[in-house]
């Protein structure tokens, strides 16, 4: 197993992975992902902010960072590693990757000077809450952006539910 930059071979994979995630949104009666542009996606690899774990040469899970979060989070400026958009391969739940890719978020986090993680999900989904408070995150509440120009549309659709925890 190894997490490293995705590059434009994996464009393809990625984008059935939002596909697969969008779905498993759907069937649970969810807030789900619109279908995401391959000019995104292709900007997300080429700015290095697009990521992948693999795992036996098969990509496993994917996600984005970014280190300012604006439109979020508004004018906090707290030195943070944003995540977004994290999806794990229907082969590969179960597993606990999101343990691994918050691990390596943390560690990159701390190299960065950074003080801390922070992730953001459109919606009251229980389910997500409750792991990610499992997983020492602070659930800060929930807000309704009142701009999302720039942002996918899903925004558009319900609150935000805040997500932080402190870089160790």
């Amino acid at each position: 197993m190894h997490i490293e930059n995705s590059n434009l071979k994996d464009l393809t994979s990625i984008l059935e992975l939002y596909r697969i995630a969008t779905d498993y949104m759907k069937s649970k009666k969810q807030v789900h992902w619109p279908e995401f542009s391959e000019e995104l996606i292709v900007q997300e690899i080429n700015e290095k902010r697009q990521w992948k774990l693999v795992i036996d040469d098969q990509i496993a899970c994917i996600w984005v960072t970014t280190l300012q979060d604006e439109i979020i989070w508004g004018d906090d400026q707290s030195p943070s590693l944003y995540l977004h958009r994290a999806a794990t391969h229907p082969n590969f739940r179960g597993q606990k990757l999101i343990q691994k890719l918050f691990q390596w978020a943390n560690d990159q986090g701390k190299k960065m000077g950074l003080e801390y993680l922070r992730m953001d999900t459109v919606g009251l989904n229980h389910g997500l809450i409750n792991l990610y408070k499992k997983m020492g995150f602070d659930f800060l509440g929930t807000k309704q952006l009142e701009n999302t120009d720039g942002l996918p549309d899903h925004y558009k659709v319900d609150e935000v539910c805040y997500f932080q925890k402190k870089i160790k």
